[in-house]
């Protein structure tokens, strides 16, 4: 048996549900699936029941995350082109701003042409996420026109998006990206056997797109989970999401293990870069332990309240055992070392 020791990684883009939508996460249960993940530091999204896009609605996500999360976790705020003049309070105290430009859980959709003001009015010292999809990133890369701001396209799904982002990189343009663990490692092929289980957005792509986001590794910025967890009655009744803050680390490791990526591509994609384009503070007496023996996945072992996983029965390469925070032990030998969270809440560059 071997064990390998990393930094505590750091995934940008969760949707813990809280508050407003518990029954399918909170911040502690989501936490938790982050810690047991080897995910130290989170940083959820804003299209809750009630979107972040004002001043209160930040802070109040704030305040009830300092009491329960596990994980270190910081906010990206929202915005619908409406709520401008709060964009330079918000900034302080967020790690991004989260823009949606196709229609996904929340039904929290940006109408385009309001995209150049918004990215003019966020300070550009702070990054800009978009959900943008194969219909919409023209608009998204050609909006950046003139401005030197930078921009993240989340999971992107396709050769058709990777390849606009990668000649807007050529251009110069601040562009980066990231790619989800579903889309690496499923493909429309695989809707048929997991049913609901495989309805999320970005949809699932060919086996071809699969591929050639993989031959194009070096051309991907980061790894994010897009951890979106729904009740089974959700899923059954169209909800789009996967979990996947406790599977992410595990399919890199057997991705790993079968020669397709190394261990200083996961460090970079999972915590170098997150931490360097989100300027989200790190530390060195934060690490996770990880036993390299092979595993399979069953229910009782996950974290995250929705109770399912699209890789249920798979059989994995790695498994975080020990996790230590600031300094302490907070999860090890599988388990939590306390009730009680004690993870602090970010914003960019520092805690808050």
């Amino acid at each position: 048996m071997s064990t390998i020791t990393l930094p505590g990684l750091i995934d940008v883009h969760v949707h813990l549900r809280d508050p407003g939508q518990t029954e399918k996460e909170d911040f502690g249960t989501g936490s938790r699936a982050a810690i047991a993940g080897g995910f130290t530091t989170i940083c959820d999204m804003p299209n809750n029941a009630d979107p972040i896009t004002s001043i209160a609605r930040l802070r109040d996500k704030m305040t009830r995350a300092a009491a329960s999360s596990y994980s270190d976790i910081g906010f990206h705020y929202g915005s619908l082109g409406d709520n401008l003049d709060t964009f330079t309070e918000a900034a302080r105290s967020s790690i991004g701003l989260k823009l949606f430009l196709n229609k996904t859980t929340g039904n929290y959709t940006l109408d385009a042409t309001k995209l150049k003001e918004i990215y003019a009015a966020w300070p550009h010292d702070s990054v800009v996420l978009l959900h943008t999809e194969e219909d919409t990133i023209d608009i998204a890369i050609a909006s950046l026109e003139g401005l030197n701001r930078p921009v993240h396209v989340c999971h992107m799904p396709s050769r058709a998006i990777l390849e606009k982002i990668i000649d807007a990189k050529r251009a110069g343009l601040p562009v980066t990206c990231g790619v989800t663990p579903h889309h690496f490692f499923l493909s429309e092929e695989d809707e048929q056997r997991l049913g609901v289980y495989a309805d999320m957005r970005p949809r699932l792509k060919t086996p071809a797109d699969r591929e050639y986001l993989w031959e194009h590794l070096d051309d991907i910025d980061i790894f994010e989970s897009d951890h979106a967890p729904h009740t089974h009655a959700d899923k059954a009744a169209g909800a789009h999401g996967v979990p996947g803050l406790e599977t992410t680390l595990p399919l890199l490791l057997t991705a790993m293990k079968d020669g397709r990526l190394t261990l200083d591509d996961i460090i970079e994609k999972c915590y170098t870069a997150p931490a360097r384009i989100f300027d989200i503070p790190t530390d060195d007496t934060t690490s996770i332990e990880v036993d390299m023996t092979p595993w399979t996945l069953s229910e009782d072992m996950l974290q995250t309240k929705c109770g399912w996983s699209p890789w249920l029965g798979t059989e994995f390469a790695g498994r975080v055992k020990k996790v230590n925070l600031h300094g302490t032990v907070v999860y090890d030998n599988y388990a939590f070392t306390s009730a009680h969270g004690s993870g602090e809440v970010i914003s960019r560059g520092h805690a808050v």
